[in-house]
């Protein structure tokens, strides 16, 4: 059996901000317009009024203050509150393909690998722009990657998920080099018209290169261990899919984006979340105290406290659990790869640490690592 490395990291982030305070504008109008449209309903109870949101609510239910998107201008239309991406030929690069490949091409760099040598490129997101021919397929190409490539689909733990694939392929002798992508345009499936997650998405890319673990002379991080789990639940959801046309559901359905249960998710995925990190800490002989940093799946910041607590017993220092969802919000399976990419130089050869994501599904995935 080899062993596996992360050896680069790269991650692409788009030009355009919406800050609490833009967003929480915009969403005002929206609502404003939505209830002068439906007043007469709304007088006889017929349906309720759309409230108001607030920075300030935004900041203390997330920890979000901003968020980067592809697209700015239908998002604060509050005529229209979802993104304009104008359809693409078919003999043009797609979205994701574009995002992901800026990201891929970064992760290269860092670990001053030639896309030719990749033997695998996982396209792992929480959603695709197509049913078919694969993300993962067009942008091994777009790179020119050798190999092969195919798409995963674990919603916020694909990250995860596809390092352990590719890291399981790496120790099996499959493979010698791949790339993991996670092009997250999570502002496409987020209901922006409702005020209890209307601020919680971001859009990002980011891209992780792993290879073999013999003979590496560049910095790097050795790949200890990877576990996954999944458990059923409804309570993250989203209905769209390609049998819509099918169930006659083709008109604008609020279960067709993004949706949470949120007290329910809080309830059940931290327990979930702290006890498979502890049961893999301790099957692998890790303990909690030799642990340098946790790279925590970035969706809220009462949840990443809570499993910092939990895992470490004690209130994780600043730059033990370092938060990254503050500027970028939540980035779906992206998130605690920009968090690991942005925090992670400065760790000493011999320090350990944990990439931890986490969400529907319920899935949760976690990867032990040690700085080399």
């Amino acid at each position: 059996m080899h062993k596996a490395a992360i050896t680069g990291t790269g991650v692409f982030t788009p030009s355009q901000v919406i800050t609490n305070d833009e967003l929480v504008a915009a969403f005002n109008a929206h609502a404003d317009l939505w209830n002068a449209q439906n007043a007469d309903a709304i007088a006889t109870g017929a349906v309720a009024a759309k409230p108001h949101s607030s920075a300030d609510f935004i900041l203390a239910a997330s920890g979000i203050e901003q968020r980067y998107v592809l697209d700015k201008s239908g998002l604060m239309d509050p005529a229209r509150m979802f993104p304009r991406l104008p359809q693409r030929p078919d003999d043009a690069p797609g979205y994701m393909a574009e995002i992901g490949v800026d990201a891929a091409q970064k992760a290269l760099a860092a670990a001053g690998v030639n896309a030719a040598d990749v033997d695998l490129v996982i396209c792992a997101a929480s959603n695709m722009e197509r049913a078919y021919p694969a993300i993962g397929v067009e942008i091994q190409q777009l790179l020119g990657a050798g190999g092969f490539a195919f798409d995963m689909n674990v919603a916020c733990s694909s990250a995860t998920f596809g390092i352990q694939t590719a890291a399981d392929m790496i120790r099996a002798g499959s493979i010698r080099r791949a790339l993991v992508v996670n092009p997250e345009i999570c502002s496409a499936h987020l209901e922006w018209r409702d005020r209890d997650c209307h601020f919680i998405f971001g859009d990002v890319a980011t891209a992780t290169l792993l290879e073999r673990d013999e003979g590496l002379d560049k910095p790097h991080f050795k790949v200890l261990s990877t576990r996954c789990a999944t458990q059923f639940s409804n309570n993250i959801r989203n209905n769209n899919g390609y049998l819509r046309r099918t169930h006659d559901a083709m008109d604008d359905r609020r279960d067709m984006q993004f949706m949470q249960n949120g007290r329910k998710v809080f309830k059940e995925v931290l327990p979930l979340v702290s006890q498979h990190i502890a049961d893999h800490l301790a099957d692998e002989g890790v303990s909690a105290d030799s642990l340098r940093r946790l790279w925590l799946h970035q969706a809220n910041k009462t949840m990443n406290d809570y499993i910092g607590r939990k895992v470490l017993g004690r209130v994780p220092a600043p730059d033990e659990q370092p938060n990254i969802l503050q500027d970028y919000a939540n980035t779906s399976s992206a998130g605690s790869i920009i968090a690991f990419a942005k925090h992670s130089v400065d760790l000493a050869p011999g320090d350990k640490g944990l990439i931890c994501s986490f969400g529907a599904g319920y899935s949760v995935g976690s990867v032990i690592v040690e700085r080399a």
